[in-house]
């Protein structure tokens, strides 16, 4: 995972503030909204650094950047398998190589400016100037103006993926006159951030009343906002722990909550409040070691699929609770180019059991590591590993658990060093470009000893989905993952489920795998 790890760790151990747990606390429920004006309190597990769009890329960031800017391109509610307008309309070339972008006009920033071509290809420009940790979204991308109302995006190399990345709150369009007169520049000697960290300069539904990256960020509505009104005029984001975050809906105290695992959800089953189980963009999975100094067993063809054959994915479905899915392949069911369920393989203890036999397989411990101080929206791989352990034990692998803190066990995963590796890889983008780093010879490949040249099969079907257009990309990237899952050292095992929970007011939430919850949607 490139940047993806990063955050989903930060969210897993992020601190909450005690103090905002408390009733009472500022910004509360009860708060003025303005004239008329309804208030929202939503309580989440913080994983924020800052409110400079253009520098964020954390999963509360996000939110935050959603909130405040708008983007060029965005998706329509939870939908992330075909990209629409936003501030701009768009075309690709033939290739896949020019991205021709025209602004639509009509939206204002929050001091009533209108949005600019030339504020988009600043914005642009600064993403990649002040190399922060979205900048590697627009590698190898030549943005340049080209009209009144026009920009290019020149890839050096085809990119159908463009389209999907330029939804990223991170990219989002920023006043440019503001924020230079702030400090802002595009490029290292950008000084803008301490601005962008007390005042918003973009044209998103909200603006910040005030940013507290510990506590809590305060958002007002956007008078000038050219779209659809939000139906609460002020909301308040606090950091709150998962318990605490469950004891404040069920209390009141809060209006949503963001951040509750498998079990606290389950606990308030009967309560008034209303719960939202859909699957996150999390693809866990497990990968087998084909370097034979690690392990022979796990380089094995056979044994290979003897493990697969014998996990029981249905009942690992079940463990991760509702609204958990099983995906069919690598990429996530939420993303153009899945496949389902069915596609994926199934149990058969029966071939297991021979698959076994003919790998020459004599009972020795088969190690299975993994990190143990961290969840996955909130599930612990300890319980996921424990599942499959005694899964395989019905078809006669006997497998031993090696759970480790994430930061001794990442260097292991890292450097292929996992006899039987049980991770997670939440995507940088949602396009299936994003999976082919488990290819022979790429990022994860190499993570499970999986040398280029060692499987020409798969190579060319990735290559294939690689250079696939338009609507041949869907199938070219189920035919490669087809091919992964009949001979790759891969299992995809679970997307868990990302829950929100909504006090009795809240009529709905709508998330997104890229930005997890747009405050302007909640109704």
């Amino acid at each position: 995972m490139k940047h993806s790890l990063s955050r989903v760790l930060l969210g897993a151990t992020a601190v909450a503030a005690t103090a905002l747990a408390l009733t009472g606390c500022a910004g509360g429920p009860n708060a003025g909204g303005g004239a008329g004006g309804k208030s929202l309190v939503v309580d989440a597990s913080f994983d924020l650094k800052t409110a400079d769009p253009n520098r964020e890329y954390e999963t509360t960031g996000s939110i935050v950047a959603k909130a405040l800017y708008q983007t060029l391109l965005t998706f329509n509610g939870s939908d992330v398998t075909k990209p629409v307008d936003g501030l701009a309309s768009y075309e690709m070339n033939a290739d896949n190589t020019v991205m021709t972008l025209t602004m639509k006009g009509g939206a204002k920033f929050s001091d009533g400016s209108e949005v600019t071509v030339d504020d988009a290809v600043f914005s642009l420009q600064r993403v990649q100037g002040v190399k922060g940790n979205p900048s590697f979204l627009l590698d190898g991308v030549k943005v340049e103006k080209t009209g009144d109302k026009t920009l290019t995006l020149t890839s050096a190399k085809p990119n159908p993926a463009l389209p999907y990345i330029l939804p990223n709150p991170a990219l989002s369009v920023v006043n440019q006159k503001v924020v230079a007169k702030n400090g802002g520049t595009s490029d290292a000697n950008d000084k803008a951030e301490a601005f962008l960290n007390g005042e918003s300069a973009g044209s998103g539904p909200y603006t910040l009343e005030s940013f507290d990256a510990a506590k809590q960020v305060v958002f007002k509505a956007n008078p000038n906002y050219q779209g659809d009104k939000p139906a609460y005029s002020r909301v308040v984001l606090r950091n709150v722990e998962g318990p605490t975050q469950k004891l404040n809906v069920e209390k009141g105290e809060s209006q949503v909550a963001l951040d509750l695992n498998p079990d606290q959800v389950a606990e308030l089953s009967g309560s008034k409040v209303k719960i939202e189980s859909n699957a996150s963009r999390y693809m866990i999975f497990l990968l087998l070691n084909q370097d034979p100094a690690v392990n022979k067993l796990t380089s094995n063809p056979d044994f290979v699929k003897a493990f697969k054959l014998g996990v029981d994915y249905d009942k690992i479905v079940d463990l991760a609770g509702k609204g958990s899915v099983r995906p069919g392949g690598v990429v996530p069911s939420l993303f153009d180019g899945s496949l389902k369920a069915a596609d994926g393989t199934q149990r058969d203890v029966a071939a297991a059991k021979a698959a076994l036999a003919k790998s020459g397989y004599a009972g020795e411990k088969i190690t299975l590591n993994f990190p143990n101080d961290i969840t996955v929206q909130g599930l612990s791989l300890q319980n996921v590993a424990e599942s499959v352990q005694a899964q395989l034990a019905e078809v006669g692998i006997t497998v031993q658990l090696a759970p480790a803190p994430v930061a001794t066990e990442l260097d292991a995963y890292r450097n292929g060093k996992e006899t039987v590796g049980l991770w997670y890889w939440g995507p940088d983008f949602p396009d299936p470009s994003n999976y082919l780093v488990f290819s022979p010879g790429e990022l994860v490949g190499l993570r499970a000893g999986w040398k280029a040249g060692a499987d020409d099969a798969v190579t060319k079907a990735a290559t294939a989905a690689a250079a696939a257009t338009g609507s041949d990309r869907a199938s070219a990237y189920g035919d490669w993952q087809k091919q992964l899952n009949a001979s790759g050292p891969f299992i995809p095992l679970l997307q868990p489920a990302q829950n929100v929970v909504m006090a009795p007011s809240v009529s709905s939430v709508t998330t997104n795998p890229v930005w997890t919850v747009d405050l302007a949607l909640i109704k």
